[in-house]
């Protein structure tokens, strides 16, 4: 499993929100500069975000973006599946009753669950207020 850029960047962004003042709109091209990522491309993730409600927006002199809700009600988890899809690391784990026709007698699968069960214990186990602290070390 690879995440991409898409990923590591709306991750950078949720954490660049997260570390700004409560109540305060940040503007895109403010985190364009912190993060060193075109505005265009933040533009393109911001719009993810905000239609899955994890942001707000207000347009406008003193508009930007901030977070619905506090930091620590946001795992990683979730940024990283609302931007990459699956974290499965082989397909025939994505859905639920696995389908596939060998699944019965593939020896591999229980390997590729334990990982699958790793990433997800990790990833949904660490909140942007966990990264927050982590940051001010």
């Amino acid at each position: 499993m690879k995440i991409s850029t898409k990923g590591r960047y709306a991750l950078r962004l949720m954490l660049d929100l997260a570390l700004c003042e409560k109540g305060k709109y940040i503007a895109l091209k403010d985190i364009s500069q912190r993060q060193e990522i075109s505005v265009k491309y933040l533009e393109q993730i911001i719009s993810v975000l905000s239609r899955a409600g994890f942001v707000r927006s207000v347009r406008g002199s003193g508009g930007g973006y901030m977070l619905t809700k506090e930091p620590q009600e946001y795992t990683v988890g979730m940024i990283l599946r609302l931007t990459e899809g699956s974290l499965a690391p082989v397909s025939c784990l994505e859905y639920e009753p696995n389908n596939c026709p060998r699944a019965e007698s593939c020896v591999t699968l229980g390997v590729w669950k334990k990982l699958f069960e790793a990433i997800n214990d990790v990833v949904d186990n660490i909140t942007l207020a966990d990264l927050v602290e982590q940051s001010r070390i």
